[in-house]
C-alpha cells in the first residue's frame, strides 16, 4: 500500500533526528557497558564501519591508523596522520614482453588518457589480438587492443570493423620487421617515434602498409637529414618503392653533385638493376665516366654473389645485360679507356676493337654505347665584393691565413673558391684551402694555380664537393704562399643573393691576414645547388 506524504515525511524526520543525536547516544552507550563487556549493537557498527571505509582508502595502512576493537574512538592525531600520508605505488609485475602491468587501481596513478594508452603498449591487459609478426624462425608475438589500431589506421579499422572483419584471434604479418611493427604500434599508442638508422627503412614501409601518413612523414624526414652519399642510391631505390618524390629528389641532388662518393659506395652495390639504369643513364651526375663504368663492374660483381654465379667477366657481362650499354664508354680520354674498359674483360675483342677505332680513325665505325658526353652540374659563383683594388704596400702573402664564415638559407655542395692572384704579372701559387664547421674539417686540400697578373679570380677545387646545411655557418680558409703582392677585394656584402641561394657572410676569428667583411682575399664561393 502506498505510503501517504506525511508518513513518509515523518519518517524522514526521524531518520535525521536519529543521526543528529547520534553523537549523544554513543557517549551514554558507553557509560552503559554491561558487566560482560557487551556494548549496545548501535555502538558496534561505527568503528566497524570506520576500519572498512580507512581500509579501502589507504590500503595497508588501515590498521595502523584505525583503533582496534577494543578501542573507543579515533583520535585527531591519528585521523590527520592517515589524511596526510601519500598512496603508495600500486603493485607491479612484469608480462611476458617485458611491460609493466599494474594489478591493482593502475588508472589512478596515470591521471592523462596518453598516459593510459600508453602503458597498454604491447600489454597483455585487455588485449584482444595478437600478431606474430616477422618471418617464420624469426617472428615475435606482439598483443594489442583493436579499438586503439582502428581510430589509428584506416587498414586496422577495416581489418577488425570493416564488412569483412578479421575474426581471428591472432594475426600473422610476416613481411614487416618486429621492430618496425613496434615502432608502428608505439606512435599508435602514445605518439611517440623511436626510429634508428637500422629500422628507418622497414618502419616506413609499415607505415605506408597501415597508412599512418604522420609516421611515414617522420621516417622521410629522418632520412632526409640522414642522407649521405654513401647511403642515396639505396635511399633512392627505396624513395621510388614507397612513391616518397621529396626524398627521391634529395638523393638526386646528393648522387648528382657527389657522383663519385655515391658510385664508390658499398650502397650502390646493393640496389635493384632497374635503379643501376636509372642512375646511369643520368644525365647530370657530376663524375667521370671512367668512374661509373667502374661502378657498374662493381654492381655485376656483387649481383654475381647475389645471384651465386661464379665471379667472372662473362658472368657479370651476363647480369648487365642490356645495361652495359648505358655507359657512355666513348665520352672517356683515350687514355681512360686504355688503362680502364680496355683492360676489363667485360668487352668483347670486337668492341674494343672498334671504340680505338672510334678514337682515332677518320671514318668512325658504328658503336652501341652512347656517344654524347654527360651534362653534368653546372658550377654557381657567389661573389662577395662589389670590386677589386691594387695598392703596393697593402696586401701580401706570408703563410698567414685568410678566411671568412658564411651561412645559407638553402642545402648546397660546397665545390671549392675563387681566389685573386699576383699583381705583378704571371705568378704561381700554392695554396690549401679548408671547410670548417664549428671547428671540425670537413674538407681541404692542398693544391696550385696560376694566375696571370689581371684581377680576374682563379678557381681552386676541393676533391670531392661538401654538403653544407641551411642556417648554419661555416668556416671557408685560404693559406697561400707565393708572390706577396696580390689583389684584393673592396665594398664587401653581409648578404649575397645567388640564383635561389642566399649567403649571409661574418667575420671569422681565424682570420690573420686581414680578410673579412668588407675587404680581402676568397671573392667567390664556388657551389652546386
Amino acid at each position: 500500500m502506498p505510503l501517504s506524504y506525511d508518513c513518509f515525511h515523518g519518517r524522514i524526520m526521524k531518520c535525521l533526528t536519529f543521526f543528529l543525536l547520534l553523537p549523544e547516544t554513543l557517549r551514554q552507550s558507553k557509560k552503559s557497558v554491561k558487566p560482560n563487556g557487551k556494548v549496545p549493537a548501535c555502538y558496534e557498527i561505527v568503528p566497524l564501519s570506520l576500519k572498512k571505509m580507512a581500509a579501502e582508502v589507504y590500503p595497508g595502512s588501515a590498521n595502523s591508523n584505525i583503533t582496534n576493537s577494543n578501542s573507543t574512538a579515533v583520535t585527531t592525531k591519528t585521523k590527520n596522520a592517515a589524511l596526510q600520508q601519500s598512496p603508495p605505488p600500486p603493485p607491479q609485475r612484469q608480462n611476458l614482453n617485458n611491460n609493466i602491468i599494474e594489478s591493482t587501481n593502475w588508472q589512478s596513478f596515470h591521471p592523462t588518457l596518453r598516459e593510459r594508452n600508453a602503458l597498454m603498449f604491447n600489454n597483455e591487459l585487455m588485449a584482444d589480438i595478437c600478431f606474430i609478426v616477422g618471418p617464420p624462425g624469426a617472428s615475435k608475438r606482439v598483443p594489442a587492443h583493436k579499438y586503439v589500431l582502428a581510430v589509428g589506421s584506416s587498414v586496422f579499422y577495416a581489418m577488425f570493423y570493416g564488412d569483412l572483419a578479421e575474426v581471428k584471434s591472432e594475426i600473422h604479418i610476416p613481411d614487416v620487421e618486429p621492430a618496425a611493427f613496434l615502432i608502428l604500434l608505439k606512435y599508435m599508442y602514445s605518439d611517440e617515434i623511436d626510429l634508428g638508422a637500422d629500422t628507418v627503412l622497414a618502419t616506413l614501409y609499415a607505415a605506408k602498409k597501415y597508412i599512418v601518413p604522420a609516421l611515414a612523414k617522420a621516417c622521410v624526414n629522418f632520412l632526409e637529414t640522414s642522407l649521405e652519399a654513401k647511403n642515396a642510391c639505396v635511399l633512392l631505390s627505396q624513395s621510388r618503392l614507397f612513391e616518397e618524390p621529396e626524398l627521391t629528389q634529395r638523393c638526386w641532388e646528393v648522387i648528382d653533385a657527389q657522383a663519385e662518393l655515391a658510385l664508390k659506395s658499398e650502397g650502390f652495390c646493393e640496389i635493384d638493376q632497374q635503379t643501376l639504369e636509372i642512375i646511369v643513364t643520368r644525365e647530370t651526375l657530376n663524375t667521370k665516366e671512367a668512374v661509373v663504368f667502374e661502378s657498374v663492374l662493381n654492381w655485376a660483381e656483387a649481383e654475381c654473389r647475389r645471384q651465386g654465379l661464379p665471379i667472372t667477366p662473362r658472368n657479370k657481362r651476363k647480369v648487365l645485360g642490356k645495361s652495359l650499354y648505358l655507359v657512355r664508354v666513348p665520352t672517356m680520354t683515350l687514355e681512360e679507356f686504355a688503362n680502364g674498359a680496355a683492360q676489363s674483360d667485360i668487352l668483347t675483342l670486337e668492341e674494343t676493337h672498334n671504340i680505338f677505332l672510334w678514337y682515332t680513325a677518320t671514318n668512325k665505325p658504328k658503336l652501341e654505347f652512347p656517344l654524347t658526353k654527360r651534362k653534368g652540374l653546372v658550377p654557381q659563383k657567389c661573389h662577395r665584393f662589389q670590386s677589386s683594388a691594387y695598392r703596393s704596400n697593402q696586401w701580401r702573402y706570408r703563410g698567414r691565413c685568410d678566411s671568412i664564415q658564411f651561412a645559407v638559407d638553402k642545402r648546397i655542395f660546397m665545390a671549392g673558391l675563387g681566389l685573386y692572384g699576383s699583381s705583378c704579372g704571371k705568378a704561381e701559387y700554392t695554396v690549401k684551402i679548408e671547410l670548417k664547421r664549428q671547428g671540425l674539417v670537413l674538407a681541404q686540400n692542398l693544391t696550385k694555380f696560376i694566375s696571370d697578373g689581371s684581377s680576374n679570380t682563379f678557381s681552386v677545387w676541393f676533391e670531392h664537393p661538401v654538403q653544407v646545411e641551411q642556417d648554419t655557418f661555416y668556416n671557408m680558409s685560404a693559406i697561400l704562399d707565393g708572390s706577396e703582392l696580390s689583389y684584393f677585394g673592396q665594398e664587401g656584402m653581409t648578404e649575397v643573393q645567388c640564383g635561389k641561394v642566399t649567403f649571409q657572410f661574418q667575420c671569422s676569428s681565424d682570420s690573420t691576414n686581414g680578410t673579412g667583411v668588407q675587404g680581402g682575399q676568397i671573392p667567390e664561393l664556388i657551389f652546386y645547388a
